[in-house]
């Protein structure tokens, strides 16, 4: 199978996500500034959440134009990883309704952090379906962002039951460091 209708999928799929994610925010009720400051959590959260799942989609997009054969390994890592990012939604929702509570904060960040480690899966049935010549391995090679964000979720997950404004700027912090698309892949492939 050729990559293109498994990048569709996952186009459509993230496309749902944040169109859930926009649905489920609700007018206030009343037209002051005062009216709408009361759900700016909601806002917030959907700003971050949409900006990680800006992320994804752009660095799927580079992952898989490294593909020249989708396998069936393929195919349900990147299952695995549309289960995980489909869950932002209920996350997101539940993190802004209740102002950044201690569980939806670190719920929120252990569906980051789960994601994150399926996007990792994905990368490396990739590399173990194409071998050590692949395009992929050549181009990602070892990279401090990618080890780094987990320990930052899981980090952010802990002290969100103490400071869950800290756990929020841990993930904040962790989209931002993401906010220019992986470039690792792109340089390889120029370069080709």
């Amino acid at each position: 199978m050729k990559t293109a209708r498994l990048e569709a999928f996952s186009d459509g799929m993230i496309a749902i996500f944040a169109t859930i994610m926009v649905l489920e925010m609700k007018v206030p009720h009343g037209g002051t500034l005062a009216d709408l400051a009361a759900v700016w959590p909601v806002f917030l959260s959907y700003v971050l959440s949409f900006t990680y799942l800006g992320i994804y989609w752009n660095n799927h997009h580079h992952l898989l134009h490294t593909v020249s054969h989708v396998t069936g390994g393929m195919l349900w890592a990147n299952t695995h990883l549309m289960f995980w990012l489909s869950l932002i939604p209920f996350a997101t929702d539940w993190m802004g309704e209740n102002h950044f509570g201690p569980m939806p904060t670190a719920l929120y960040g252990a569906v980051l952090f789960l994601a994150a480690m399926a996007y990792w899966l994905l990368e490396h049935v990739i590399i173990a379906s194409q071998g050590r010549n692949s395009e992929l391995h050549k181009a990602i090679g070892r990279h401090l962002k990618e080890k780094v964000s987990p320990v930052l979720y899981v980090i952010g997950i802990a002290i969100a039951f103490r400071v869950p404004a800290v756990s929020l700027a841990i993930y904040a912090g962790v989209a931002a460091s993401w906010l220019i698309p992986d470039r690792r892949i792109e340089r390889h492939m120029d370069g080709i």
